[in-house]
């Protein structure tokens, strides 16, 4: 219980701080987002959240609006045709992600928690890992979400269907890391994801979390 209290003050604090830095961005991105792409701002998703119940997440608009039913579905490859010209820019800085500062302080999600799926992916996980993955509300950021920040170069790298690996190999590792998360969470794990993850967007090559976390399940890539 008082971790969970702990960590409600951490993400209302960060989320808070996140907010004040970041809002004179939103302006100019809310701009250029109507006047490119098909014109829409922000992206709401239906994702399985805390105690695998849905809601919905925000996020800058990067892709079509009818994305989840054309080519690859939910997961997104390199060079994905779905993505719109500001979409890439937004991706890979991870700046599409900040509209979800709005669903931490809704309660709906925490700035460190597992990445939420949608149902198509999550239907996948097994019993064990639907039951503890949630246990917590889901991240902004997490383990998974630093292993995985470049998935599609991951992907791309596959000779099999987008699909089918990540079916196969992503997911089911996904599944183990977030189950070492839940297994090892504190305030202090939390506050290093934090920092491990702004050492990432800063340093894109590094991968000082897997030097730093080193009991982490062998990773099959």
């Amino acid at each position: 219980m008082m971790y969970r209290f702990l960590k409600r003050i951490l993400d209302l604090l960060v989320a808070g701080i996140a907010l004040l830095v970041f809002l004179p961005l939103f302006i100019p991105i809310m701009i250029i987002l109507r006047l490119t792409g098909e014109g829409e701002v922000f992206y709401l998703q239906e994702r399985i959240g805390y105690k695998n119940k849905p809601f919905k997440i925000w996020k800058f608009a990067t892709m079509l609006k009818n994305s989840p039913n054309l080519g690859t579905g939910d997961v997104t490859v390199k060079n994905d045709p779905r993505v719109l010209p500001t979409g890439k820019f937004l991706r890979k800085t991870k700046i599409n992600e900040l509209p979800q500062v709005f669903n931490v302080i809704r309660g709906e999600m925490s700035i460190v928690g597992a990445r939420p799926l949608m149902k198509q992916s999550f239907v996948q996980y097994n019993e064990e890992v639907k039951k503890v993955i949630y246990d917590t509300p889901p991240g902004i950021t997490g383990i998974g979400s630093l292993i995985f920040r470049d998935e599609e170069s991951i992907i791309d790298k596959s000779d099999l269907p987008p699909r089918e690996f990540y079916e196969k190999f992503i997911l089911p590792y996904k599944g183990l890391v977030e189950i070492w998360y839940q297994k090892n969470k504190s305030l202090f794990l939390d506050i290093l994801i934090i920092f491990l993850t702004g050492w990432a967007i800063i340093f894109p090559n590094s991968n000082l979390h897997l030097k730093i976390l080193k009991d982490l399940p062998s990773s099959p890539f």
